[in-house]
């Protein structure tokens, strides 16, 4: 078991951890802000510094599940300190890169550290609380990473522009070592396998299996249309480019809110909470590609969109805690490569389809994406329900054989 941690302690470790999560996200992210900057000083084009952002999906996709299981043994202190560490040095490397190639490389390292923080940090989190709020903290967790699009990467984007672009890394990585230090300080020492959120809950693996695919389907539909949203904004809604920076803080505040909801309703109504967010986000993408030329209704529709996305991606994230079939730093890495295989997929399926539909068409799409990821996801629980109702009828054979 997880060794008994004093609630504060426990609360601390939970705020430094969810920083730690908005410093990978902002991280990932940084390129998107400086791209103009990073292109004119490293000499290369606007699109070859796009790919420091795609490739680091893909390394993500490739190293979840190896990572995850090379360091199943390390004590989580040990493995998350040294994740944050290797963070922090590879996030110098950047800055201090003199070539376009050892950013590159830079940047795969940091993608490598993302890919196993992430298999292992909801475990770790989530096992320092009572199992009755896991919900409430797997929410409150969240909106860390949830605030990376709105305050991380902005503020990354101004002291890239204030200070160039390498002081935008260097600060990320002054705030690795800081993280390090303190959450050695709060997270007790423990074998992987003794951590109290090390199993799920309620093992099975059909279920888990479903919800690898629900979470592609969904990522791949959200994607499909939020990579090129601010081409809609611009083409179909008519917004002035001015707007864009105040537009896409709508949907990321909104996502925040998404994820702090999420955390007072997801110990009460889990699955319903899952099912409710593919719903508003497949509703809120039919609605742009219905009323994309009506501004008041595209800003309530893109916060729906943002809302829905952040709230979908907490849920998953207490339901692989549940139907986890194996160790759950194992599920997580599933779960991972699933998000970021639907990154990936959404973002080159919109690029197929936008140069020979334009922007709308592709809002109807993701909505049909996410229709699909909720049919998906809603069959599990009446399969759950027939089970239960079987078990319970006399004569009933348990499935373990006895």
């Amino acid at each position: 078991m997880t060794p008994d941690v004093a609630p504060r302690r426990a609360w601390a470790a939970l705020i430094v951890l969810s920083l730690a999560a908005f410093a990978f996200v902002s991280t990932e992210l940084l390129p998107t802000g400086l791209l103009t900057v990073m292109a004119d000083d490293l000499h290369r084009s606007r699109s070859q510094i796009g790919l420091l952002v795609g490739g680091y999906a893909i390394v993500v996709v490739l190293g979840s599940i190896p990572l995850t299981v090379l360091t199943k043994h390390i004590p989580r202190r040990q493995l998350l300190g040294a994740t944050l560490l290797l963070f922090a040095v590879a996030n110098l490397a950047g800055a201090l890169a003199g070539s376009y190639a050892v950013l590159a490389v830079a940047r795969l390292a940091t993608a490598l550290t993302q890919a196993l923080f992430w298999s292992v940090v909801n475990a770790v989190v989530s096992g320092l609380f009572p199992v009755a709020v896991r919900g409430r903290i797997i929410g409150l967790f969240a909106t860390g990473p949830a605030l990376a699009p709105v305050l991380g990467v902005p503020l990354c984007t101004w002291i890239g522009q204030q200070a160039g672009w390498r002081a935008a890394f260097a600060v990320v990585a002054a705030f690795g070592v800081l993280a390090t230090v303190v959450m050695f300080a709060l997270i007790p020492s423990y074998r992987p396998s003794s951590g109290r959120a090390a199993r799920g809950t309620a093992p099975d693996r059909r279920a888990f299996n479903r919800l690898l695919v629900g979470v592609a389907l969904a990522i791949t539909g959200f994607l499909t249309f939020t990579t090129y949203l601010t081409v809609f904004y611009l083409d179909v809604s008519g917004f002035a480019e001015s707007t864009l920076p105040a537009l896409l803080f709508v949907s990321g505040a909104a996502g925040t809110l998404g994820a702090f909801v999420v955390s007072r309703t997801l110990d009460l109504h889990p699955i319903g909470t899952l099912l409710a967010a593919l719903g508003v986000g497949a509703g809120s993408l039919a609605g742009l590609f219905l009323l994309g030329t009506f501004r008041p209704a595209v800003l309530v529709l893109i916060a729906g969109g943002g809302f829905a996305y952040s709230a979908f991606a907490t849920s998953v994230q207490g339901r692989l805690l549940v139907v986890a079939p194996g160790s759950t730093d194992m599920a997580s890495a599933g779960v991972g490569t699933a998000f970021n295989a639907g990154i990936a997929a959404g973002s080159l399926l919109g690029g197929a389809l936008l140069p020979q539909t334009g922007p709308r068409p592709l809002a109807l799409v993701a909505a049909l994406l996410t229709a699909a990821a909720l049919i998906v996801l809603a069959g599990q629980p009446r399969r759950a329900r027939a089970a239960r109702t079987r078990a319970a009828l006399p004569g009933a054979i348990d499935p373990s054989g006895r």
